[in-house]
């Protein structure tokens, strides 16, 4: 059976998405394609009045700005964003849908660690953590130094690393408090088996400051001084690496619940495919892993604008339902102190790759999220409860490191990447790069773990695909397997900056 020339997503959508390139006269449901269509762009089903809504995935994703035909191009050039400035009132009962969340009796395990606080970990590595960027050079010398000398086949330890970034010094406030917020969760999480702390000892963020702002450590597990106040501060860090590396190598591998992995979901780089089978596909992770009792994050919050009734919806409880409410509306008052219009997305890769307006590329982008009940909202720098289960949102903006980072420091054990234009980034623990189209799976294979082109190809089911899927976590979460970004270095942060520099 050929696979069709247009997908119409939902029965009330006046849009359809091109599968493939579409030619003048091509005829789909009984309308005539009038203009060539891209693959990934929209046609136009019925006519649409100026000022009517255009329909897709169920929900409006913008107003006709022009009169548009039976069989047009609808995209950018015919269609204007039209996002309230604020999320209107509502109200947890008028708007949830409470329902038993679903439930699995799934036993899959990983081979993970068991850390001391019981925390369950899928790499065994010592991280650097630098107080500020002006030891940037010296951690990752130090990094470079420890790694080739201690993280060697059967050594025990999965590798040492360290995450250059500009801040921690001449940063106030607010500014200052998200550099100490990010660096912490990176000195706490889970992955990391020990930590090294290295400063400069001039900057705002102390040393002593920083270290009471991470919290209480095992003796063992932790390392710290600033470069100011040793002779030479490669030779001293590698030193200090070598006295962790005892403590690091006493973690095996051990049989632990799947269920206890925390499961990060972001995409960037997204084009007209990720809405209908990569971001889909990565929903469905979410929702086998929720019903096992497992936990997911989902962040990009200026990319709920225009979904947020989806994730409303789902809220397990009014403080949620509120919780997310806050969060939006917080970020629409982001983007109006700052003076810049809550539509300044998608991006330029996003329109080329059919990807219209802001709501188009959120209802698209919290596919992600499939329907997993919405349990928790977290603050930008927290850290998700143990156990939580369900979907958690977590406070950050779209830019991919930043909101990479975010869920990393969160907790996430994984991040699942999906993109339909591509993206080499990778971050402090494994990133699965999915592709939502089989050409850029083909052109860059060194970027991209996963390929869910072949559902639009109609040569794979969402079924199977879901299932392979599921076992390369799995399998990466062991050890078994290595994530692109792993083994090409890809390892990067990046920390929001809202607030004053001196």
């Amino acid at each position: 059976m050929p696979t069709p020339l247009f997908l119409r997503i939902h029965p009330s959508d006046n849009v359809a998405v091109a599968l493939r390139l579409a030619e003048i006269g091509s005829v789909f449901d009984g309308v005539a394609v009038a203009e060539t269509i891209p693959a990934g762009h929209k046609l136009s089903l019925s006519p649409i009045a100026v000022g009517q809504p255009v329909i897709k995935y169920g929900y409006p994703i913008g107003v006709a700005s022009v009169a548009i035909p039976a069989g047009a191009h609808v995209h950018s050039h015919n269609v204007r964003g039209n996002l309230p400035e604020k999320l209107s009132a509502l109200r947890f009962a008028d708007v949830a849908k409470p329902r038993a969340a679903a439930s699995s009796r799934a036993t899959d395990t990983f081979l993970g660690y068991r850390r001391p606080d019981g925390r369950a970990a899928t790499r065994n590595e010592i991280w650097i953590v630098n107080t500020v960027g002006c030891v940037n050079v010296a951690s990752e010398k130090i990094a470079a130094a420890a790694h080739s000398e201690l993280a060697t086949p059967g050594s025990g330890i999965d590798g040492v690393h360290a995450f250059p970034h500009p801040f921690g010094c001449s940063q106030l406030g607010d500014d200052l408090g998200y550099t100490r917020k990010v660096l912490a969760g990176l000195a706490r999480h889970p992955n990391a088996a020990a930590v090294l702390v290295l400063g400069l000892g001039c900057e705002n963020n102390q040393m002593k400051a920083f270290l009471e702002f991470v919290g209480p450590q095992a003796a063992e597990r932790i390392r710290w001084f600033n470069a100011q106040q040793v002779s030479d501060e490669i030779e001293s860090g590698v030193e200090a690496v070598r006295e962790l590396a005892a403590y690091v190598r006493q973690f095996k591998r051990e049989p632990i619940p799947a269920s206890e992995l925390i499961l990060g979901m972001k995409c960037g780089g997204s084009d007209g495919f990720s809405g209908i089978t990569a971001n889909p596909l990565v929903g469905r992770i979410a929702d086998r892993h929720t019903a096992a009792g497992g936990t997911v994050l989902l962040t990009e919050v200026p990319e709920m604008f225009g979904a947020e009734r989806m994730l409303l919806e789902r809220a397990t409880n009014e403080t949620t339902f509120n919780g997310v409410i806050d969060l939006v509306n917080d970020f629409r008052a982001y983007f109006q102190k700052h003076n810049e219009p809550i539509d300044e997305n998608p991006s330029p890769g996003n329109k080329d790759g059919g990807i219209t307006t802001l709501a188009d590329k959120s209802l698209g982008c919290v596919q992600k999220g499939g329907q997993a009940p919405v349990a928790q909202v977290l603050p930008y720098g927290a850290t998700a409860p143990a156990g939580l289960g369900g979907l958690a949102l977590v406070q950050g903006p779209g830019n991919d490191g930043v909101s990479g980072t975010a869920m990393t420091v969160a907790g996430a054990h994984m991040l699942l990447f999906t993109t339909g234009r591509g993206n080499p980034m990778g971050f402090p623990v494994p990133t699965l790069k999915i592709s939502s189209n089989t050409d850029l799976a083909t052109r860059k294979p060194q970027w991209i773990d996963f390929n869910v082109g072949p559902i639009a190809d109609g040569t794979n089911t969402f079924e199977a695909l879901t299932d392979d899927l599921w076992k390369r976590i799995l399998a990466i979460a062991s050890g078994a397997e290595f994530a692109r970004n792993e083994t090409r270095g890809h390892r990067e942060i990046a920390i929001w900056k809202d607030g004053v520099t001196l």
